[in-house]
């Protein structure tokens, strides 16, 4: 619901500065060499800086910015970067800015650097594999930082529902401060007690969640952890029925056993 606090008259520039980090992971099982090397090339393809791009330039529309310059760049082996520089739109309506600020899921998808005025888009990939236990992962890195009135918040939805993942680590902080018109110093300009609140029921329902808040400090936390999932979803190459059991059971203790150390941030073997 909209706040009912009255809106602040600023003296100037709103110079708080936004920013969003969402990292991402996808595991796979790939038993051979050959899969493992056809999935990394399936990923690196997947997410090439082409399709970062336009997943970046969708964020920008969802977030009320606009686009000044687009830096993208493939490499090799593996990977991706996208930069964009971003700015607020030339006319930004006030529905747009309010609807930003209300704590409350934004839209998804219906189906890496961008450079706003002060603010900025980046997303990095890392496509990477465990020589030893036939895991591989898939980790995507995203900053959104803005300068104004706009929030990247808006933009978390449609970024959780771009990409396939069982792990989502997000960190929002609020930096600097803007003044009023009295001169009074304002530290944020919208009201937040959880990342969590931003993101659709689905997806709540979908993952188990802990938060980490500093709120003297406008520093928020979320991790998030893929409760269950279809061991067929997870073989590249394979099929769970030509599995044994034994086999099966095996292989999905690896991919949990994998997906609860990057969750802690901690090897538990």
């Amino acid at each position: 619901m909209p706040s009912l606090k009255p809106k602040i008259k600023l003296h100037g520039f709103n110079n708080l500065t936004k920013s969003l980090s969402f990292n991402i992971y996808d595991i796979s099982y790939t038993r051979s060499e050959k899969q493992r090397q056809e999935y990394l090339e399936y990923i690196d393809e997947e997410y090439n800086a082409q399709r970062l791009t336009h997943l970046l330039k969708e964020v920008a529309s969802i977030i009320g910015a606009n686009v000044l310059y687009v830096s993208h760049q493939d490499y090799e082996p593996l990977g991706a970067s996208v930069t964009m520089l971003i700015s607020e739109e030339p006319v930004l309506s006030e529905a747009l800015v309010e609807e930003s600020k209300q704590e409350e899921p934004g839209p998804i998808p219906e189906t890496v650097l961008a450079h706003l005025d002060k603010s900025h888009i980046t997303v990095h990939t890392y496509p990477e594999y465990n020589p030893h236990e036939g895991i591989s992962t898939f980790r995507a890195d995203i900053d959104v930082s803005t300068c104004g009135l706009i929030s990247p918040l808006r933009a978390l939805n449609f970024l959780i529902h771009s990409f396939d993942s069982d792990i989502v680590i997000t960190d929002y902080r609020v930096r600097g401060f803007t003044r009023d018109v009295d001169g009074v110093k304002h530290y944020i300009d919208h009201e937040i007690n959880s990342i969590q609140n931003f993101l659709a029921e689905d997806t709540k329902q979908r993952y188990q969640m802990i938060d980490v808040n500093i709120y003297q400090e406008n520093i928020f936390h979320t991790k998030m952890l893929l409760k269950e999932f279809e061991l067929d979803g997870y073989l590249y190459g394979l099929k769970e029925e030509a599995l044994s059991n034994d086999d099966a059971k095996d292989i999905r203790e690896k991919l949990l056993l994998e997906m609860q150390e990057i969750y802690s941030g901690n090897n538990i073997k």
